[in-house]
């Protein structure tokens, strides 16, 4: 199984507001920047869309290694939530209908077709790739 590292990012001015977002993926020393923006979105839906994005442009089953630093994203997974939504109807605890259910909804089976872990980094912390992404990101949101 061929092993990808991705790094994802997303940009909100003002929440909802013009947003943007960015993967970087990584595959046997070859990089491949995606991103794009949105003109009235949220920090979570673009921080979303990033990973739905990477883990879509695989071609075949990978194993990944995604770094994020949204802890809404990497949370999601590693401490079950998404488990609970999915069997919840895609209802959150306050039985309410999951804000960005559409982006839930094509992200689990992406997560469930690769072997993904999910590995939060602090933002703005001098990670290269993170800062990268964040740069490309903000500057997606711009462009928006």
């Amino acid at each position: 199984m061929k092993k990808v590292t991705v790094y994802t990012d997303g940009a909100c001015s003002g929440n909802p507001g013009p947003g943007g977002w960015c993967a970087i993926l990584i595959y046997n020393g070859t990089e491949k920047v995606l991103s794009g923006g949105k003109k009235l979105t949220t920090n979570n839906e673009m921080e979303l869309t990033a990973v739905v994005q990477a883990l879509g442009a695989l071609k075949e089953k990978c194993e990944v290694e995604l770094y994020s630093d949204s802890l809404y994203v990497v949370n999601a997974v590693n401490k079950g939530w998404i488990n609970n939504w999915r069997k919840n109807g895609w209802k959150n605890s306050k039985k309410e209908i999951l804000p960005n259910l559409e982006l839930w909804q094509a992200f689990d089976p992406l997560i469930n077709t690769h072997k993904v872990t999910f590995i939060w980094v602090k933002g703005h912390a001098q990670n290269e790739y993170n800062e990268r992404c964040d740069r490309i990101a903000v500057a997606e949101r711009d462009k928006a």
